[in-house]
């Protein structure tokens, strides 16, 4: 009879009631169900709703306006002592003082893991320092690499990586040498940082304290100095590697071949490839990859087809990856044939291409003026069983217009809707243009309506078309003529009368600009800021400088500001027409107005605060400066000079810097006869303010004196009143006595 097992016990579950004795470094627990069975879930915390105060609203930080507050991270992963010290921290707001420092000394003792631990967690390097330097002045303490590490690692995600890289000094200051390990770490924080120099330094310092470092330290801070543009640092820590008599490994080669390959050092990266396959072994499908991929990135294509070459000739079988950055990186350089070629290589080995392969054969066929070959890809693609993006339609597109086959173009628009891929104004513009080239108007006006049909916004395309329209050769005209048919038909907008009056002022045809501006007026058509800009330069172009103030005048209402260029062209005919004060308030409110103001405005006050001193050399070292900052002096600047020296100068003062300037041929003989004119009228209008002033103020103290004299005439009569209310004078005093 076979023994039966005894039957299984009832598992006990052992509970704990009451609290236990508090200690040093346990709190306080009071009740509560401890089990080896179960875990006791906290009650959820009810939500409470906090009102709203409208006054902290913070639109940048929109977080910040909750019914609820932030929650505080969650420090619950720290031991209890280590939470204690941090809540000490917090409590008396991150300031090391002695109430802080009594608190610490309510713990028996810090240990060198809890310092590890709490700096894990701590922001601030300051605070960091001082507990650091405090727990180390504790009785037998000693810290390990663990608490040095962590200082290090706090010092650096405060951006304090030079402190950090202290640190060794302070280990072996305080009798702990550091090992590879202190300066591995340091290694890794200005590498991840991309700080290849700190790299370098930390290197440097490692050999002085005699550590030789690993083959995996070696091809960190070769890789560090490469990634960051110091090639030539890393070949010398290369040389130091051989001196050491360390074996590269394969990941040591990639590294210098790839650095050679970025630097366009294709024969040393041969040279490193060879003793690669002498030394270690040949490389793989990726290596080459790889360095294909950094030379593509280059454009170095012939190092690319090097490499290329080098593959071949150790067997290496290229695989798609490997095509596709090869052909992607000579259809990008112009080299579309040779990328054709290993297209076909692709096709006959019978591996899976990549759409980016075909889009960038398209692409290539296309800006090459190669439409049928490209068409020819595109069959291609679609026979794969691939469907074609947005982009290979688009420039597909774009090839078709370009040799003027617009109704297959417009084919190839109507597939991409019915395929839904929603055309922008990339694929739209190609078939646009060549409608305007060909005038043919009435298509071009549906093929808006379809735009609109399909919620695409007409207006900002129209914009964007004739903004590139007009960058043309001829394209103004053509511009021009396509609007006054879109005009009709009701597409006009204010941007696109501001780009064709822009495109007409720069032309040299301001009359008809300022034509459209009427126009505008005519159609009801609001002006903007930029159109009154624009009006500016036309009408000082024109020679109207009042009409162009008063564009000014309609900007300033608007509450908006002029355009630099505005800025510029107003001031120039203000001093042209003898308008000196007006044109420098207007340099003022300019550089008051913007934020980067032109050059010739910030030279023209430091001209004017030079005038101060009355002195032709002052002003004369201004203008050398701008001489040496690529700014010649120009209609502003010289009247900064004519204002200046009138108000705080002579005319003697103002004729030295305007002979200077004529000497070193800046300023031709009939401009400095001008300017000499301008600076004599200006003395002379200066002169007459100062003497209507004068008999102002002379007008004013006669008017004063006059009221004096009524005030004491007043006074003496108040006094005779009061003296008859006192029966003081006679009833014979005559009334012309009161007021002798």
């Amino acid at each position: 009879m076979p023994v039966q097992p005894p039957p299984a016990k009832p598992q006990k579950f052992y509970f704990f009631y009451g609290h236990r004795k508090p200690t040093q470094n346990r709190p306080t627990v009071r009740g509560g169900l401890f089990s080896n069975r179960h875990s006791l879930k906290p009650p959820k915390p009810i939500p409470t709703h906090h009102p709203i105060d409208l006054s902290k609203w913070d639109p940048q930080n929109p977080h910040r306006f909750s019914s609820t507050p932030k929650p505080t991270p969650s420090l619950s992963f720290l031991s209890p002592i280590a939470r204690f010290i941090t809540d000490a921290f917090r409590r008396h707001n991150s300031l090391w003082d002695p109430p802080l420092v009594s608190d610490l000394r309510k713990l028996r003792r810090v240990t060198p893991d809890l310092v590890a631990e709490v700096l894990k967690v701590q922001s601030d390097p300051s605070l960091a320092s001082k507990f650091f330097h405090w727990a180390g002045n504790q009785k037998g303490y000693r810290h390990t690499f663990a608490s040095y590490n962590a200082f290090a690692y706090c010092l650096n995600r405060a951006n304090r990586f030079r402190s950090a890289d202290q640190v060794p000094e302070l280990m072996e200051a305080q009798g702990r040498p550091p090992s590879e390990k202190q300066f591995e770490i340091l290694i890794r924080m200005h590498s991840d940082a991309n700080r290849g120099l700190r790299v370098y330094y930390v290197y440097e310092k490692m050999k002085k304290f005699g550590i030789r470092p690993r083959v995996f330290l070696y091809n960190r801070v070769m890789d560090a100095l490469v990634r960051t543009g110091y090639l030539d640092l890393a070949l010398s820590v290369y040389d130091d590697f051989k001196e050491a008599g360390l074996v590269e490994e394969s990941v040591t080669f990639m590294i210098l071949m790839k650095g050679l390959c970025k630097a366009g050092r294709v024969e040393e990266m041969l040279e490193v490839l060879g003793r690669m396959r002498v030394e270690l072994c040949k490389p793989d499908v990726f290596a080459y990859t790889a360095m294909a991929r950094v030379l593509v990135g280059e454009g170095n294509l012939d190092g690319c087809l090097r490499v290329w070459e080098e593959m071949r000739k150790d067997g290496v079988d290229p695989d798609v990856i490997a095509y596709g950055t090869v052909i992607a990186g000579l259809c990008k350089g112009g080299r579309v044939e040779k990328g054709h070629e290993l297209f076909k290589e692709i096709k006959e080995k019978g591996l899976l291409i990549d759409r980016a392969v075909y889009g960038a054969l398209v692409q290539a066929f296309v800006e090459d003026g190669k439409v049928g070959l490209a068409c020819d890809v595109f069959k291609d693609l679609v026979d794969s069983g691939y469907r074609a993006d947005l982009d290979i339609y688009s420039f597909l597109i774009q090839g078709l217009c370009n040799a003027k086959r617009v109704d297959k173009a417009y084919k190839l628009f109507r597939v991409t809707v019915q395929e839904g891929l929603g055309p922008n104004f990339e694929t739209i513009n190609p078939i646009l243009m060549c409608y305007a080239e060909m005038k043919r108007m009435d298509e071009f006006c549906e093929l808006l309506v379809q735009m609109h049909k399909l919620r695409i916004f007409v207006t900002n395309d129209l914009v964007k078309f004739f903004s590139f329209v007009v960058r043309k050769v001829e394209g103004v005209k053509m511009a021009m003529e396509v609007f006054e048919d879109l005009k009709v038909r009701g597409y006009y907008s204010v941007a696109i009368y501001n780009i064709l009056m822009e495109a007409l002022y720069k032309t040299g045809m301001a009359k008809k600009a300022l034509s459209l501006l009427s126009q505008m007026k005519d159609m009801n058509v609001q002006p903007d800021s930029s159109t009154y800009s624009v009006a500016i330069e036309c009408l000082v172009e024109d020679g109207d400088v009042k009409e162009a103030c008063v564009c000014h005048n309609k900007i300033v209402e608007m509450s908006c500001v002029p355009s630099v260029s505005a800025y510029c062209s107003l001031a120039r005919g203000l001093c042209n027409i003898g308008e000196i004060d007006a044109a420098m308030m207007l340099v003022r409110d300019c550089l008051a107005s913007v934020d980067s103001g032109p050059m010739e405005f910030k030279y023209a006050l430091t001209v004017l605060h030079e005038c101060k001193s009355s002195k032709a050399e002052k002003v004369i070292e201004v203008l050398d400066e701008m001489m040496q900052q690529g700014c010649p002096p120009n209609d502003v600047v010289y009247s900064a000079v004519i204002s200046g020296m009138c108000k705080h100068g002579t005319i003697e003062e103002a004729r030295k810097v305007f002979s200077n300037v004529r000497g070193r041929k800046l300023l031709s003989e009939a401009r400095t006869i001008i300017y000499d004119e301008i600076l004599i009228e200006h003395m002379k209008k200066k002169t007459a303010d100062l003497v209507v002033s004068g008999s102002c103020f002379r007008h004013f103290t006669i008017v004063s004196e006059k009221l004096q004299a009524l005030t004491m005439s007043i006074q003496k009569l108040m006094h005779v009143g009061v003296a008859i209310e006192n029966g003081a004078i006679s009833t014979n005093v005559k009334s012309n006595d009161i007021f002798n």
